[in-house]
């Protein structure tokens, strides 16, 4: 049991997260970020983000969550690594129960991002998420890559820095921006990558517990099958948003499962905030988490200053 009330407990140690605990920590309120995976969330697995103020060359999305964190240290914020089960409302306090333990906090922001959503089909227990981490197992192998969305766009092309060829699946057409459009035609000029679109992925192929293929039917015409011969599978289909935890605890949630906030960035439970990617309205950019948990830091200080007057009235 971990007896200590916290001013402050984060729940995710995403780039909202630590930006806010920057703010909290550096006015002296008691902060501790509770993390259940990498420090810096999805960010942490981006290989260049290049559209981050102040980085006109690009900054590695690990660089930038190990900097992150290191200001919020320095000015005293706490990380533990664990997995959030629930959060409860004990009179004007609140209970944060983990698999590591219990914790106490006068108030709570939610920062928990999201995770990728799975397809769903046989086999993807051999995908993989994150090009950062897991493209150099596949030097000078063929790959298969499947979304059509930014970051699929932008992984894909990171992944031709180790594998020979790619075949880009799309269940209907490319979303990404103009700009990774326009990149992403000169690398199939250059035989790089092969686009698919309309083409829906039925099964990643496994033969002695090694990936080879990945079937296919055209999304229009499902009697219409092809398998690409491939080492590996990189899926990016979207996300999900982390705030199974907070069921039953009175936060409410949009029709998707995002977590709803009023303008001050607070949830239907007085003392409890969300911001970031887990919060419905998000734009799901670094620079936008950043300013939400600005924001939160902001409103928390305020709530926990009126909550003091009242307190002592």
């Amino acid at each position: 049991m971990n007896e200590k009330l916290w001013d402050l407990i984060i729940i995710g140690a995403g780039p909202s997260a630590l930006t806010a605990a920057i703010y909290t920590a550096r006015e002296d309120m008691s902060t501790l970020m509770i993390e259940k995976g990498v420090i810096g969330g999805l960010m942490a697995t981006i290989d260049k983000i290049e559209n981050y103020p102040g980085f006109p060359e690009g900054i590695e999305g690990l660089t930038l969550a190990m900097d992150f964190q290191a200001q919020a240290e320095k000015f005293g914020a706490q990380v533990e690594l664990a997995e959030v089960t629930g959060v409860l409302r004990e009179k004007d306090n609140f209970l944060i129960t983990t698999d590591a333990g219990d914790f106490h906090a006068r108030s709570v922001l939610v920062s928990t991002g999201n995770e990728y959503r799975k397809l769903g089909i046989p086999g993807e227990e051999q995908a993989h998420y994150c090009a950062t981490c897991d493209g150099a197992f596949y030097r000078d192998k063929k790959l298969a890559v499947i979304g059509g969305a930014n970051a699929a766009i932008q992984e894909a092309m990171f992944l031709t820095k180790f594998a020979t060829h790619i075949d880009l699946i799309v269940r209907s057409w490319v979303k990404a921006s103009e700009i990774l459009q326009r990149e992403l035609k000169g690398y199939i000029e250059q035989g790089k990558i092969t686009l698919h679109e309309g083409t829906t992925p039925d099964e990643i192929v496994i033969k002695d517990g090694q990936v080879t293929g990945i079937a296919t039917h055209q999304t229009d015409k499902p009697e219409q099958k092809e398998t690409f011969d491939v080492d590996g599978v990189f899926v990016f289909a979207g996300v999900i948003p982390n705030a199974k935890f907070l069921t039953g605890s009175g936060v409410e949630f949009d029709n998707v499962g995002h977590v709803m906030t009023d303008h001050e960035l607070m949830t239907a439970v007085p003392g409890v905030f969300a911001s970031g990617d887990v919060r419905s309205g998000a734009t799901k950019q670094v620079a936008s988490a950043v300013g939400e948990g600005t924001t939160a830091a902001l409103n928390i200080r305020e709530y926990l200053n009126d909550l003091d007057k009242k307190n002592d009235a």
